[in-house]
């Protein structure tokens, strides 16, 4: 993205982080925001902002620890600020696999439209908050792979029919082919 902060990049004129607020807002009680700069800008959205606890970069499970640490309820909810398509439902139906497994962490899971396979798509995760020790246990002997970390765990995946509502915007390049915001 030639150095902008990927949330912060426009999409349709808005901001991509304030498009992923206003498809989690309404599936949650509060939102906290993972940054490691642009502080002050994205706590102009008006939600609190943590950044990484890990002095290195320990990639999206130093984020997890931070939201986790940070959470003020007994589950998190996952999603990165590059998919401003993700579902409308997304809480209801991970919750609904944590549940129906008895499990401690769900993942979406996706089928590729072109291979047909299963897709999972970790950082979109519901998850109880007691984990917080077990993963901070986890960065700190070295681990940095989110699905190695989870898939150590019980889990259970949410099976998600439309996998472009999880598409991610990673370069200038997909962020001017992307389609318009769908409501």
């Amino acid at each position: 993205m030639g150095g902008v902060d990927k949330g912060l990049a426009l999409l349709d004129g808005q901001a991509m982080v304030a498009q992923v607020i206003a498809r989690l807002a309404p599936q949650v009680g509060s939102l906290i925001i993972n940054a490691n700069r642009s502080q002050e800008r994205y706590a102009a959205f008006g939600y609190p902002v943590w950044p990484d606890e890990q002095a290195d970069f320990a990639g999206p499970l130093a984020g997890l620890q931070a939201g986790l640490r940070h959470c003020p309820t007994p589950y998190l909810l996952t999603a990165p600020c590059d998919s401003p398509y993700l579902p409308s439902d997304l809480l209801q139906n991970l919750a609904k696999a944590l549940q129906d497994a008895d499990a401690d962490v769900t993942v979406a899971v996706t089928i590729d439209t072109d291979t047909q396979t299963q897709q999972p798509q970790p950082v979109f995760m519901l998850l109880k908050n007691s984990l917080l020790t077990d993963l901070n246990d986890y960065l700190h002997g070295g681990g940095r792979k989110i699905e190695t970390w989870y898939r150590r765990l019980n889990y259970s995946e949410a099976l998600f029919s439309d996998d472009h509502a999880f598409r991610n915007i990673n370069t200038e390049e997909q962020l001017q082919q992307s389609p318009r915001r769908t409501k």
